[in-house]
């Protein structure tokens, strides 16, 4: 056949180069850069009087390619459409066919899950059909979520703030992130005092090893008291409890999954897995990464198993087939694994190459044996005192598929106050131990933690909101919109109580920890909170778990057949567009404003609220004429932050002083804490804390600012205002305010006024 004659349709350049090569001559294989129409944006796009009819156009950066495609399918003899086996990939499919006008018996509808010579080929020989039913079920999916963004977010305009928008899923995800938060604010934290011995049996000459008590006391008095109880107590070994056990490994990666540990163990973003993830897919190196089915290829297994048995030993394989569990599990796709298990690594970028290992690990592991313990417990009298210490242990008798992955875990253990934990030694019941140490550690209950990104993937999973093509751009949504922050919190420190028992006296000593530190955790913004109370209170079901649970259950009945998907649509809206109504005809907006109480020097009300750039505190009324104003830290929220937390914000700006005959000012802005001094404004460093930064810090810092802005500094010519300076991105000419590239290969020292005329002349002519 002829070029021409085959014209075979993707939706990504990348994909188009790898089947390119699969399938050789006689094929054009081309993109289609992903959709390449979508709703109208003019009103809502859809026409509510002709069964949700949606407007679909062509986006102007599309028309060029539209065309082109348009002309080669004129021209080929059999399009084949391979865009992805998912719903998305094949509403694309179909779009590609209604744009283009592709007659029905020149249309070829290829899908693989594996970006390899043989299933392309496969494809090939057994082409079928576009599947309507999942193309209608994408398409309700596009006009539900364009319905509530469409007609919600004008409300949120007139009601709470203008600009702001909401979404269906998102603004679930949002409700998670509020509702953990407030769980967090309320929580007060309860103490109780761990007793914990450290034991040796002289008789077998044993290393020591730790038993905590089975109880937990609440209050200093009756921890004190038990330790004084111990005094000349013996201490027998009264029950051991051997017992074997195993552990079997994870299933293979999911989507969802996926993004979990890739968090966990290689510290990437949702959105970061699923673009490397898309480029390993692309590339040929991993099947199909948009999946939740735990399910592997017969000849994946018998791949692995033989990999297994050369690598291990035969002892260490054993075949496994998982079922999915996933709620509302879509698609019979497989799991995530390598196309070919036997690649051990591939090129690519560091993180290509380490989220491939990943992939390639946990998709091995889930077909090894399982991991042989033997777990020990014993059990250690205490004297007279009626109470018992437990010891535990495990030893690993057989490491199974240990030896080749270990599956990561969202929250960290307490770690045992810092000491690494003892292998238990070899007793027996009755032997008689002595406690080299028994002491009492003041310990604290530890509140609910809040989100990852792979976390609330795992929630919204869990609750079935959501499917694999939709946890990444619905995470990236709520950060983008500034609802939510991803971010840091330092350790606070606090202070606790040990009590030791040391000869015939227990001792009290006040030691220090720091806890709670927090890293790439989500923080809901205030505007963020904003937003989810108006929609609790006005727009209930759709923030309500089940009812977006059951939505996303009518998707997948559209995708089988069993529900039409205009009859969706038509039972959401009329329920949905009451409430709408009512939304508009409230009087009472979202309100932001909250009053914290009064200045005790000046007697002024102090009140916080949601400027025009953000959270900020007021002194004094409204109609105050020498009422002021204080944006709130990071961190701090409107409705948890204290009257005295407020008033020390309108401690700044503070005047440090004079340095070099210029005054010393710190203060804090929209980019945070700065110094300010002789006009310029200098950014204090993370760990700098405005409201107690010294004059001598802040001179560093200036001088720091001096240093740098000398390196930066290539020529000047000061008539013209034109100066070369060195930046991020390499050197630049810089004239009111504007910035111009110096082309590549130009030595910056080397050039001449003239030369900088030209440069900015000819960028300015472009």
């Amino acid at each position: 056949m002829s070029m021409e004659k085959n014209l075979v349709i993707v939706e990504s350049p990348a994909k188009a180069k790898t089947i390119a090569k699969a399938l050789g001559d006689g094929y054009l294989v081309t993109s289609s850069f992903g959709h390449i129409r979508d709703l109208s944006k003019k009103k809502i796009g859809i026409d509510y009087e002709n069964g949700f009819t949606p407007d679909y156009v062509i986006p102007p950066d599309k028309k060029d390619l539209v065309k082109k495609l348009t002309k080669a399918a004129a021209e080929a003899s059999v399009v084949w459409l391979a865009s992805d086996e998912d719903r998305e990939g094949e509403a694309i499919a179909w779009h590609l066919k209604e744009t283009l006008q592709i007659p029905g018996e020149k249309i070829r509808r290829i899908a693989f899950h594996e970006i390899t010579k043989n299933a392309i080929l496969e494809a090939v020989e057994n082409p079928r059909d576009i599947d309507m039913n999942l193309v209608m079920a994408q398409q309700a999916r596009r006009v539900l979520d364009r319905l509530v963004g469409y007609e919600v977010s004008p409300v949120l305009w007139r009601k709470v703030k203008p600009r702001l928008s909401a979404g269906r899923v998102q603004s679930v995800a949002l409700r998670l992130v509020v509702e953990r938060e407030r769980e967090i604010l309320q929580f007060k934290a309860t103490r109780s005092f761990r007793v914990e011995g450290l034991f040796t049996c002289p008789a077998r000459n044993s290393e020591p090893f730790r038993a905590e008590l089975d109880t937990r006391f609440n209050t200093e008095e009756q921890a004190r008291e038990f330790l004084l109880s111990c005094i000349g107590a013996d201490h027998t070994v009264t029950g051991i409890d051997r017992k074997k056990g195993q552990k079997s490994p994870a299933p293979p990666f999911t989507t969802s999954t996926l993004q979990q540990e890739a968090s966990r163990k290689l510290g990437f973003s949702v959105s970061q897995t699923m673009s490397v993830a898309q480029r390993l897919y692309e590339s040929g190196h991993i099947t199909y990464m948009r999946t939740d089915s735990t399910q592997l290829s017969k000849m994946a297994l018998a791949l692995a198993k033989e990999i297994i048995t050369g690598t291990f030993g035969a002892g260490y394989s054993k075949t496994r087939q998982y079922a999915t569990r996933s709620k509302g599990a879509q698609e019979a796709h497989e799991a995530i694994r390598p196309t070919f298990m036997d690649k051990v690594t591939v090129e690519g970028t560091a993180t290509d190459k380490k989220l491939y290992e990943l992939i390639r690990k946990r998709a091995l592991a889930s077909q090894m044996a399982d991991a042989q313990i033997d777990k020990t417990q014993i059990t250690i009298s205490c004297g007279n005192t009626g109470k018992q210490f437990m010891a535990t242990g495990e030893v690993v008798v057989f490491e199974g598929f240990l030896k080749m992955y270990r599956e990561g875990s969202d929250e960290d253990p307490e770690k045992n106050n810092g000491k690494p934990t003892l292998a238990l030694p070899f007793l027996e019941t009755g032997d008689n131990l002595n406690a080299s140490q028994i002491r009492a550690i003041e310990r604290f209950t530890q509140s609910p933690y809040r989100y990852t990104e792979a976390s609330l993937v795992k929630k919204l999973e869990e609750l079935g909101i959501g499917r694999p093509s939709t946890y990444a751009p619905t995470i990236s949504t709520i950060i983008e919109r500034q609802y939510v922050v991803k971010g840091d919190r330092p350790a606070k420190k606090r202070n606790y109580l040990e009590l030791r028992l040391e000869g015939n006296q227990v001792t009290r000593e006040e030691c220090s920890e720091n806890y709670g530190e927090e890293r790439k955790k989500l923080f809901p913004e205030d505007i963020g909170i904003l937003v989810n109370d108006f929609l609790m209170e006005h727009f209930h079901d759709i923030v309500d778990y089940n009812f977006t649970a059951k939505v996303e259950e009518d998707f997948d009945r559209i995708a089988s057949g069993k529900l039409v998907w205009n009859k969706m649509l038509d039972n959401f809206y009329k329920p949905f567009r009451k409430t709408l109504d009512k939304a508009l005809e409230t009087s009472h907006p979202g309100k932001s404003e909250r009053l914290l109480g009064n200045d005790p020097v000046t007697g002024k009300p102090v009140t916080v609220r949601l400027g025009r750039y953000g959270a900020m505190a007021q002194l004094g009324a409204s109609d105050d004429p020498d009422k002021r104003y204080a944006g709130l830290q990071k961190g701090q929220l409107l409705e948890s932050i204290t009257l005295e937390e407020a008033l020390r914000l309108f401690t700044l700006p503070r005047d440090l002083g004079v340095y070099q005959d210029f005054p010393v000012v710190v203060s804090t802005g929209r980019f945070g804490p700065y110094v300010k001094w002789q006009g310029k404004f200098i950014s204090l460093a993370k760990t700098d804390d405005p409201y107690t930064v010294t004059l001598q810090r802040s001179i560093q810092l200036i001088e720091q600012s001096k240093t740098e802005d000398s390196k930066k500094h290539i020529l000047e010519f000061p008539e013209e205002g034109i100066r070369i300076l060195k930046g991020r991105y390499g050197p630049y000419i810089t004239q009111n305010k504007k910035n111009y590239k110096i082309p590549r290969g130009t030595d910056p020292e080397s050039l001449t006024l003239e030369d900088c005329m030209k440069i900015i002349q000819n960028k300015n002519n472009e």
